[in-house]
């Protein structure tokens, strides 16, 4: 099997902290990494794999100078856009956890449980989908292939490590009455906040309407009617979803339950006569969707109603993009 060299872009943040914790429990044959930030993190010492590491400044001689066969980006849509290019320029592979190029035509949008062959389209650049989007399409994919979806709607609940750690910071220290609040409007602790990211012209925030966006993307069929609200809640680690989902053909139970059960990522807790139903404490540190509360919905000709929760940093953003990495690796050995 061929070796090869992996960058990790905004190595120092929450989600790129979260990149080598799942690199480390994950077997790759890569040959050696680097571990790229800002420049005022430059020069910090992380113990990886054993080995203590240097982090080196994001620049273009940086780059050019170490051969860099793909690349994990986690720090934000403007570093993304100068950067990206610039490692594809040296030979490569970026997959990229910001919004910055998620929407762009000829950019795969990859959930590797419902469209890992979209990474093989690629130019150089492969987008992450919203964590809030990723966990959504995996339980939804099997349904859609049954059942054909005509219209999805989406409640979601937010944890506040969405918003990184200063968002973490606004739940952890919200009850001090000398901290002033550095990330939400409003405070989070013993709150919920119906405002995710900024608001549009629309009415939708751009949270929601990513989601909007990035199903039908994802799903590869724009004739889905998709809507969505999005909430914060004082939750730390952890999204949880109220789906509703209508389908074109007739549905039913059992054949729900099967689908979701057969789906690869998909654990499926759903016995509630004994209070058996997915909760964020639960999926926390874990890679898989849980999926419960399935139930019929009566309202529509074929329709139901679903409860998904997944671990927002891991599966929602480091796991999937590794998962990425890996399907790149495989089909490359083939």
């Amino acid at each position: 099997m061929k070796t090869y060299n992996v960058a990790v872009v905004g190595t120092t943040g929450m989600v790129g902290n979260k990149f080598l914790q799942v690199l480390s429990e994950r077997i790759l044959p890569v040959e050696q990494y680097f571990l790229f930030a800002s420049a005022k993190s430059a020069g910090k010492k992380i113990n990886f794999l054993g080995k203590e590491y240097t982090v080196i400044e994001l620049n273009e001689e940086n780059i050019k100078s170490r051969k860099i066969d793909y690349a994990l980006f986690s720090a934000g849509g403007s570093v993304s856009k100068n950067f990206a290019p610039v490692f594809v320029k040296y030979g490569a592979t970026v997959i990229d956890n910001s919004s910055q190029w998620r929407m762009y035509p000829d950019v795969p949008l990859v959930v590797p449980e419902v469209n890992a062959q979209d990474a093989l389209k690629h130019k150089g650049i492969i987008a992450n989908p919203n964590c809030s989007t990723i966990q959504a399409v995996v339980a939804l994919k099997p349904l859609h292939d049954r059942y054909s979806i005509k219209r999805v709607v989406y409640s979601t609940y937010q944890a506040v490590s969405g918003a990184g750690m200063s968002g973490y910071n606004d739940l952890i220290y919200g009850a001090d009455k000398n901290y002033k609040l550095s990330k939400f409007p409003h405070p989070i602790l013993g709150n919920v906040l119906p405002h995710i990211d900024v608001f549009l012209e629309n009415g939708y925030t751009k949270e929601e309407q990513k989601m909007i966006d990035e199903t039908q993307k994802i799903l590869g069929d724009y004739n889905i009617k998709v809507t969505a609200t999005t909430v914060r809640v004082p939750v730390l680690h952890g999204h949880s979803e109220s789906i509703n989902v209508e389908f074109n053909k007739p549905c039913d139970l059992e054949g729900i339950k099967e689908c979701l059960s057969k789906q690869k990522g998909i654990v499926v807790l759903d016995d509630p006569s004994n209070n058996v139903y997915p909760m964020p404490i639960y999926a926390a540190d874990k890679d898989e969707v849980f999926v419960g509360r399935i139930r019929l919905d009566d309202t529509v000709d074929s329709g139901c109603n679903i409860w998904v929760v997944a671990d927002n940093i891991r599966k929602g953003a480091a796991t999937n993009a590794v998962q990425i990495l890996e399907y790149l690796i495989e089909q490359d050995n083939k």
